[in-house]
């Protein structure tokens, strides 16, 4: 992984003490860019392939990033659809990797084998690969190895449903045998989809039982494992972008979108009425969706836990 200036974390720490003070998460620290909307794919617990939502041309692309550069933010992951779908792509995360920010790439991986990754590679901090039943590639467990040869760390992204949790741990050993890592998640309840969720309280026992089993393994931080196990574990620490730039905010549940990151700054933005307005309704909403970016990165909120947050990813 490249090392930032020192200044950006310092900048980063500021924030989260700022939010602290605050007990309002104003400044978020990771971020999900959708390049595309497009995918391959059709998964029972997704509904982004549901959405007719335009692809930026690239010049906006890096207009987005720039915005992104430019605020508290210090991760960000590349995701869709399928990125690999995007013929610029390679210059987008060129574009990405300049900037002082932890780049994760997110895939599916069906279109590895028909894109340059080594090129790619050398512009990516951590390569995520979604790796379950439901995006249908379980053979990928079998090529993590050749997998690791693309250059950047692996993390394998393992969405779990009530049904597949008695498997897990043979999907853990085997990205543990590589010395790889893996995020895990609950499938949760998406607008328009089947209802997945595993049972909370089984899916954090499971969970702290083969983090002990297997260590330096699961990053999935035990934030997220009690968060989802308690009435409004969430925060607005995380935001996930559109692929037109659009932002549902605070998120995706019950956000409606009220900025894009084409348009003005987006640390200007979060200090509005609006912003404000909006954080207030998400500390009132009952779901509990358990979605994982809102709910893992509540951890994020003080200057402490978010180094504990980042700490699998800065040490090996």
């Amino acid at each position: 992984m490249k090392k930032l200036p020192k200044q950006k974390y310092l900048k980063t720490l500021g924030y989260a003490l700022k939010n602290y003070i605050s007990r309002d998460c104003i400044y978020p620290f990771y971020a999900s860019y959708k390049v595309t909307h497009k995918c391959g794919l059709k998964c029972e617990f997704c509904n982004v392939w549901m959405e007719d939502t335009p692809d930026l041309q690239k010049e906006d692309v890096f207009k987005v990033i720039d915005n992104i550069a430019n605020s508290s933010i210090i991760v960000l992951s590349i995701e869709g659809g399928d990125p690999l779908i995007r013929k610029d792509l390679g210059e987008i995360l060129k574009y990405a990797y300049q900037k002082p920010i932890i780049l994760f790439f997110t895939t599916n991986g069906h279109l590895l084998d028909k894109r340059p990754m080594k090129e790619y590679g050398k512009y990516i901090d951590y390569l995520h690969i979604s790796i379950d039943e439901g995006h249908n590639n379980l053979e990928f467990f079998s090529r993590l190895k050749e997998f690791q040869s693309f250059g950047p760390e692996i993390c394998v992204q393992i969405v779990v449903t009530r049904d597949t949790v008695p498997v897990l741990e043979e999907k853990v050993k085997s990205i543990f045998k590589v010395g790889a890592r893996t995020v895990v998640m609950p499938a949760c309840h998406l607008d328009g989809t089947d209802d997945y969720y595993p049972d909370s309280k089984e899916f954090r026992k499971e969970i702290i039982r083969l983090k002990k089993k297997y260590p330096n393994t699961i990053t999935t931080p035990n934030g997220f494992l009690n968060n989802i196990n308690k009435q409004h574990g969430c925060s607005s620490s995380s935001v996930i972008i559109d692929s037109d730039g659009g932002l549902f905010y605070p998120c995706r549940t019950v956000g409606e979108r009220i900025y894009n990151f084409t348009e003005g700054s987006f640390m200007d933005f979060l200090k509005t009425k609006n912003a404000k307005k909006a954080r207030e309704a998400m500390k009132q909403c009952e779901r509990c969706c358990g979605w994982y970016q809102y709910f893992a990165t509540d951890s994020f909120a003080t200057p402490i836990s978010l180094i504990s947050s980042l700490s699998p990813y800065i040490f090996k």
